[in-house]
């Protein structure tokens, strides 16, 4: 049975959000980490800063090495709600999708959606009218002090779109 608009849950109203394009260069995935882990720690969740940082540090190389197109800029965009750190990176290349593999040994590449398999709690591809989306979400722990609830966490890949 399909669920209607009136059966849907209201979504998670967004706290903090920041959105920010950077030109495809090595020299943009440090400054996207530091960025996202400042950012995090502002947002009041400092144990989650490295993870954050990790995540957008690989999403941002993919996007760099598999997505990157002269003369066009890829976006970090940042959401945070009450269950939930959203990491998200665009670029312009929607035909050229991540898929997860297992690099060789002698291998520099190839691990870095393992890594974000492995640290994110949900993580998928989005296509966009031009160029795609891979995200990554941190549920985010529950601190001492909040009421305990039911609490769900969904693990591995989510993907809208095919992978190559």
């Amino acid at each position: 049975m399909a669920e209607t608009q009136e059966n849907l849950p209201a979504p998670d109203p967004v706290l903090h959000e920041d959105r920010l394009d950077f030109t495809p260069t090595a020299r943009s995935v440090s400054l996207s980490r530091r960025r996202t882990a400042r950012l995090v720690r502002e947002w009041g969740y400092p144990d989650l800063a490295g993870d954050a940082a990790l995540l957008v540090s690989e999403l941002a190389t993919n996007a760099l090495l598999h997505g990157a197109i002269r003369g066009r800029l890829f976006r970090v965009h940042l959401t945070l709600t009450s269950t939930t750190l959203r990491i998200a990176v665009s670029d312009p290349r929607g035909e050229r999708l991540p898929g997860l593999r297992a690099a060789g040994d002698d291998e520099c590449y190839g691990r870095g959606l393992l890594i974000v398999a492995r640290i994110a709690d949900h993580w998928g591809v989005e296509p966009r009218t031009v160029g795609k989306t891979v995200f990554a979400e941190l549920a985010l722990r529950r601190k001492p002090d909040m009421p305990m609830g039911p609490h769900e966490l969904r693990a591995g890949p989510s993907h809208t779109a095919t992978p190559r």
